[in-house]
């Protein structure tokens, strides 16, 4: 080595030379040098953050393989995986079956499990702080728990046995697993309330999220409110005109002709400081809260579900397909899994495999080894609003004055102190106008009618309004007996028993068989009305509106093998107006269901149906009034080039809703500036906007009416139909063209109806870093409100999507391992899982996987095999 080069390194690296002989470092040398350390250290420090967060996040993964000693089993229990990590459970008698689901979803969904039993009873509170106290008070007021409590307690010790095991294997998993071992989300709860313990877990947990399935899906209560709350600011036939009837000679019934009823064979037994602050978002409305958290009943809800007989198919056998439409979800709302008795006995008697509900032991829509079911939201009012007179801690009824019943509840707030509630109902239902700003608007002004009258109360006794709620779910049921009876059922007298329990929420239920046989069943404690039909709120103080009981179970309707080869139920009236009894002013329009039966129709006439097809009416996305949007406008011109060129586009369109259509895009954004246009901006009074079904046929009915007042809107400049079109048509263009551009071969609907996925708790922190772990997407979808593929949208919320297909499932009962189903997200809630959103691509494409039943089925597709043994 040469001296220049020995010299250079010592005195550029050796400090050990002599000061004197060391050459000064430049500022900028120096500086570099601090900066460079500095960087260093960031880059170690978040590296050691970064493996604490994947360490932590990783430590709650279930166990998937190996043997686990559990206190609480008889015998050994097998659960074998697939590539999606859809369990199957094997065991060799039902309390270690269902101890073995309870711990599973334990091990793939517990945080859900926990942030759903603290919506159910009103606890949220305890997890966020003050800021959900006004859902805590709504949610304690209509006492879901209690009334889960009482139907736990009525339960045959049987079914009492299966929920009993399911609690004990959930509580089996939280011995070993506390915290963030259980999930991430502890550790990030932590943050803000360290003082958080689990509890364990109950019965009357599982029973009270059938409370809120009910809630979601409570149908009629949104329409009835929403005239209650318009009724001072239109007239009756303007509200006439906004809530128009159901279109019975355009659009399907789903039992066209009432038969006989087949016989059951089963009766009903009915009768402190943190590090960090989440700042946790409070919803300007009760209403709006409680649909965030538990599910929207609004845009989009309802379902498909077609059943099509073996003499239409290629197999020769009954075909059923079925897509429930929910609030989107992420983890979505199911998780799939299979239920079997290592040998099927009258003591030991499940084989049945399909979508459950985390914290709920059984399948919900599945199919066994005879017999496959699906669901579809029935649609019927349930509930009633009910004005009363209240004097001070009493309330008038048939000119008495009754005492109010009362009680006293206190809810826990982390971080604060205790706040008491007091909880009052008439013996119509608990009072919420002093809950909700709707309600309270209802009791401030308050109108009632019936058959589309819409008037102030007549001859009301003295004392102040209220309002309270009249609904089927708060009161004790059999639905979670049902779940067992659909579990097990061999025949369609077996269905028909289970349907005879299942009577909150109100379903259309569908059958199919591996003899051959299709059917169909609406279930439900469905009320008999008095004086009022349901549509506005009714006087309290008068007994003649009170509910008269029940429609008689064999008296609902029914069909069974029909002459047509087919049943759709797509949330569309039930039966003709011929029926008994009256069910609903408000059902689905029914759009829906004319596209299904359409296309099963020109399926039919092409030749024997295939699975394929099935799927392809699940993916199809034409959308209704797109048609009648391009022939109002076949003759219109706005005399700008661009609007013009856009309205060009609507003639060639194919009314497809596709994710890369330009046509659809600027339909829909002119479909939404044309609803806006006509009955909200510029307007003194809002006409609702919910239900792009219903103002389908609104605005179908206005184009018949060129004179109608609805097409003036001063404020707009706007007089009369052709006006109101090209307005629109101008408008939809300038926001397309703000949105993606003014190249129309770059707009797509898709981009504008992506689809977010967040979680519903740590999703909405507030605190993007946080949110970043746990959200997902947006996703771009086709489909849209009232779409066969109906991903729901607000009109005037922008296009996102909100409601969703929340699964797929097609059941060949040919051969039961040809079946497919698809999840919107995956089984898993731990994030960034594997399995966490893992079917949402095929869920995108409307695409569905296999689905394998049968012990050898299940074995091939086995990925991972875990042994739960007894720990003695």
């Amino acid at each position: 080595m040469s001296k220049t080069l020995t010299d250079s390194i010592l005195t550029a690296d050796d400090t050990s030379a002599p000061a004197a002989d060391r050459p000064r470092r430049s500022v900028g040398r120096v500086i570099g040098i601090a900066a460079f350390s500095v960087v260093a250290g960031l880059i170690v420090i978040a590296l050691i953050v970064a493996g604490t967060i994947v360490w932590t996040i990783q430590r709650s993964f279930p166990q998937l393989e190996g043997t686990i000693a559990v206190d609480g089993l008889a015998a050994d229990v097998t659960v074998q995986r697939d590539a999606l990590g859809i369990p199957t459970i094997t065991a060799s008698d039902t309390d270690d079956l269902f101890f073995a689901q309870g711990y599973v979803h334990a091990q793939d969904r517990f945080w859900e499990m926990d942030f759903r039993r603290h919506v159910t009873s009103g606890r949220l509170s305890e997890l966020f702080g003050e800021s959900q106290l006004s859902t805590d008070r709504f949610l304690r007021t209509l006492g879901w728990r209690e009334v889960a409590a009482q139907e736990v307690e009525a339960l045959d010790p049987e079914v009492a046995s299966y929920y009993d095991a399911y609690a004990a294997g959930v509580n089996a998993y939280l011995a070993e697993h506390r915290g963030a071992d259980a999930s991430f989300e502890y550790a990030v709860l932590g943050l803000q309330n360290p003082d958080y313990e689990i509890g364990p877990w109950t019965p009357e947990d599982s029973v009270a999220w059938l409370k809120a399935m009910a809630w979601d899906l409570r149908t009629n209560i949104e329409d009835e409110t929403s005239r209650a709350v318009i009724a001072p600011d239109f007239t009756a036939t303007q509200i006439d005109e906004l809530y128009p009837g159901y279109p019975f000679a355009d659009n399907p019934v789903i039992v066209p002709s009432l038969v006989a009823a087949q016989p059951a064979n089963a009766t009903t037994n009915q009768g402190t400081t943190s590090t960090a602050s989440v700042q946790w978002s409070e919803v300007d409305g009760v209403i709006e809260a409680v649909s965030a958290l538990v599910g929207d009943a609004g845009e989009g809800i309802g379902s498909n579900s077609w059943v099509v007989s073996g003499d239409l198919t290629e197999s020769g056998m009954p075909l059923l397909a079925n897509d429930p439409h929910l609030g989107a979800a992420l983890p979505s709302v199911w998780h799939q899994i299979g239920l079997r008795c290592r040998a099927v006995t009258e003591s030991c008697p499940f084989d049945v495999a399909g979508f459950s509900f985390s914290g709920l032991p059984g399948i919900v829509i599945g199919h066994n080894d005879r017999v496959a079911w699906g669901f579809t939201n029935l649609t019927t009012d349930v509930t009633d609003l009910y004005l009363e007179k209240i004097e001070g801690d009493q309330y008038r009824r048939d000119g008495q004055l009754v005492p109010l019943q009362e009680r006293t509840e206190v809810i826990e707030v982390a971080g604060s102190e205790d706040v008491e509630l007091r909880i009052r109902a008439t013996e119509n239902g608990p009072i919420l106008s002093d809950l909700t700003d709707d309600f309270s608007a209802i009791a401030a002004a308050p109108f009632t009618g019936t058959g589309g009258s819409v008037e102030p109360p007549a001859n009301a006794p003295e004392g102040e309004y209220a309002v309270s709620l009249k609904w089927t779910a708060l009161e004790p049921g059999t639905t979670a007996s049902a779940i067992f009876a659909l579990d097990l059922a061999q025949d369609f007298e077996d269905f028909r028993a289970a349907a005879r329990l299942f009577d909150v929420p109100a379903q259309n239920l569908l059958y199919a068989d591996v003899e051959g046989n299709i059917g169909y069943q609406t279930p439900g404690r469905l009320p008999i009305r008095g004086a009022g039909d349901g549509s506005m709120p009714q006087p309290g103080w008068d007994s003649a509106f009170a509910w008269q009981g029940f429609i008689p179970f064999d008296e609902l309707p029914t069909a069974y093998n029909p002459a047509e080869g087919y049943i759709v139920t797509a949330n569309n009236a039930i039966v003709g107006e011929d029926y008994p009894y009256f069910l609903t002013r408000d059902w689905d329009y029914g759009w829906r269901a004319a596209r299904i039966t359409d296309l099963l129709q020109r399926k039919i006439a092409m030749g024997p149906l295939t699975a394929t097809d099935l799927r392809d009416i699940q993916a199809d996305n034409e959308f209704a009034v797109g048609k009648q949007l391009a022939a109002a406008y076949a003759d219109i011109e706005t005399g700008r080039r661009g609007p013009d060129a856009a309205l060009g586009m609507l003639q060639t369109w194919d009314a497809q809703n596709a994710a890369d259509s330009g046509a659809a895009a600027y339909a829909n954004v002119l479909w939404d500036e044309l609803v806006e246009s006509l009955f909200v901006t510029g307007r003194d009074g809002a006409a609702p906007t919910t239900d792009q079904g219903r103002l389908f046929l609104v605005v179908q009915n206005l184009l018949e009416d060129p004179a109608s007042e609805w097409w003036t809107n001063e404020e707009l400049g706007v007089d009369g139909q052709r006006g109101m079109l090209v307005h629109a048509a101008d408008a939809a263009y300038d926001r397309l063209v703000a949105l993606q551009g003014e190249d129309p071969g770059r707009w797509n609907w898709g981009g504008l109806h992506a689809l977010p996925l967040n979680s519903a708790t740590f999703g909405e922190s507030g605190i993007a870093p946080i949110e970043m772990l746990f959200n997902r997407g947006p996703f771009p979808v086709g489909g849209g409100s009232s779409v066969v593929n109906a991903t729901g949208w607000d009109i005037g919320g922008g296009f996102e999507t909100i409601t969703v297909p929340s699964m797929r499932m097609i059941v060949d009962l040919a051969d039961l391992d040809r079946s497919s189903w698809n999840n919107l997200t995956g089984n898993s809630g731990h994030t960034y899982h594997p399995n966490y959103v893992d079917q949402t691509p095929a869920w995108q494409r409307a695409e569905l996987t296999a689905w394998p039943f049968s012990r050898a089925a299940v074995t091939a597709a086995t990925t991972h095999e875990l042994t739960l043994r007894p720990a003695d």
